[in-house]
């Protein structure tokens, strides 16, 4: 455990990790503590019971379902501090439906939105000295729904283990992406599970993603798996294009994740008076564009700089004076307390 220093806020002296925050990153810095609970697979969660524990590694058994047969669901939110030193989540309950909504595709039991949103608050007071100063960075809190329980055949585990751990992250990218498009690979299928957030819907993009860093691009945006005309998302991430005073995204299609950021974009552009379409794209759309950007917790909103399409490379406007930065600087605000929340989105951390 990195034993804390004491740096100066608006509420006074503030105890933190000892590490550089200003050389903070997107890598694996575990936080101290963890919650766990756990449940039979004919049971339910029950509110307030499970523990916040020293983080460590977790005994499980080589027939476990998560191990064998992928049943598991991750989710991803942050915490951060505002300038007084007071601790926010944003939107916590959103992730709690998503994972119940997860839950019953993959026949597992899940918590309440109670015991969910309470659970993460637990988390991260525990390792509050660990959510970043105000403006650099946040803590990415990483709830996992597995099936932790031994099976042999295809059946759901006889026990599920819910389970919170917690890292300080900084910027996701460095600077705009430049995104390739794969035609090949696909990330989701029509009566897949591309619209929940399952353990198995991310290490299969993994070759399109490192080939394409090996040629010097940012990220992948993948096509429809059917025609291969339509974009969907970027690997990790919802993709939306700008033209003018329209602003469109993939509508949710059972292929696609219904991101929380994403979301939140759709109804801080509308607030701000812009036309939003969520609708299928062509991928020629992407050619007469004037912004595009990506949003997710991790990626926050990042612009995209250019597209590459076979021989045909698109650049798209990034800077100050982009709809894509008037949306982060908005969200952004809201999340760390520097502009009220008049939507309600965020928790503050007792």
């Amino acid at each position: 455990m990195a034993s804390p220093t004491q740096t100066k806020s608006n509420s006074g002296v503030e105890k933190y990790a000892d590490i550089n925050w200003d050389e903070l990153g997107f890598d694996l810095v575990p936080a101290d503590y963890m919650y766990v609970t756990k449940c039979g697979k004919e049971e339910y969660f029950t509110n307030g019971v499970g523990n916040i524990i020293p983080y460590a590694n977790i005994a499980i058994s080589p027939f476990a379902g998560i191990l064998n047969y992928g049943q598991g669901l991750l989710e991803g939110l942050k915490a951060y501090r505002r300038d007084d030193g007071r601790v926010l989540l944003f939107r916590p309950e959103q992730n709690a439906q998503r994972m119940q909504t997860g839950a019953e595709r993959l026949c597992m039991p899940s918590p309440s939105i109670e015991h969910f949103v309470e659970a993460v608050k637990q988390t991260v007071l525990a390792n509050k000295h660990w959510v970043p100063p105000p403006r650099k960075g946040s803590l990415y809190v990483r709830p996992l729904l597995i099936g932790s329980g031994p099976v042999l055949s295809l059946v759901t585990a006889p026990e599920i283990s819910f389970l919170i751990h917690a890292c300080p992250v900084g910027n996701y990218h460095k600077g705009p992406l430049n995104l390739v498009v794969e035609d090949k690979t696909h990330r989701a299928t029509p009566g897949g599970t591309g619209d929940f957030k399952t353990i198995t819907n991310y290490s299969p993009v993994y070759k399109a993603i490192a080939q394409a860093k090996a040629r010097g691009f940012s990220d992948v945006l993948f096509l429809d798996a059917v025609s291969k005309k339509y974009i969907e998302e970027v690997s990790s991430c919802n993709i939306f294009i700008v033209k003018g005073n329209v602003i469109s995204t993939p509508a949710i299609c059972g292929t696609i994740l219904p991101g929380i950021t994403r979301k939140s974009i759709i109804e801080i552009a509308l607030g701000f008076g812009y036309q939003v379409e969520e609708r299928v794209i062509p991928l020629e759309d992407l050619f007469d564009v004037d912004e595009v950007f990506c949003t997710g917790t991790a990626v926050v909103v990042s612009p995209v700089a250019s597209i590459t399409y076979g021989d045909k490379r698109v650049e798209y406007k990034t800077g100050a004076e982009t709809v894509s930065k008037k949306l982060f600087d908005r969200l952004t605000g809201i999340q760390t307390g520097r502009i009220e929340d008049k939507m309600g989105w965020t928790v503050e951390i007792d």
